[in-house]
């Protein structure tokens, strides 16, 4: 599900919707669900602060449903809920133009990058695993390759 709690950026939701179930199909998980919530830089910071102890804003915070998660989002409960994405379109709009990219592309590569946590892959961690996992989706579902 994709939920827009922001106003300041236009998105195209459909398009997102479809490349969320993209990447789910991608990582066989069709069944699960997750919700993706974008935010404004000053919510995100929130939740970054609340979560993480870093009260500034950031572009992307993945909250597995087997663990803290935001409960500001609404989802199914239960086992077919892998967890909440929220991303902050403005900190991608920074990133995209930082980057090269498009900010559509930004945001696909945020949606990705969210989901793969929500399974359990962590960057910081797993001398890595995650962006080797990353990179080889990007390739298949047409984004940049290079993390």
């Amino acid at each position: 599900m994709i939920l827009n709690r922001q106003s300041r950026i236009p998105l195209q939701d459909t398009v997102l919707t479809r490349f969320l179930n993209s990447v789910k199909r991608e990582l066989k998980l069709s069944g699960r669900e997750v919700t993706v919530c974008f935010v404004e830089d000053r919510e995100i910071a929130r939740l970054n602060g609340k979560f993480r102890g870093k009260s500034k804003p950031t572009d992307v915070l993945s909250f597995p449903a087997n663990g803290t998660g935001a409960s500001d989002f609404p989802h199914e409960s239960g086992a077919r809920f892998l967890g909440d994405i929220a991303i902050s379109p403005q900190a991608a709009r920074r990133n995209a133009k930082r980057f090269g990219r498009t900010l559509d592309e930004e945001l696909r590569i945020l949606i990705l990058h969210g989901v793969l946590h929500l399974m359990g892959y962590d960057h910081e961690a797993d001398n890595g695993e995650m962006e080797r996992k990353e990179t080889r989706l990007r390739r298949k579902l047409g984004l940049a390759g290079d993390i």
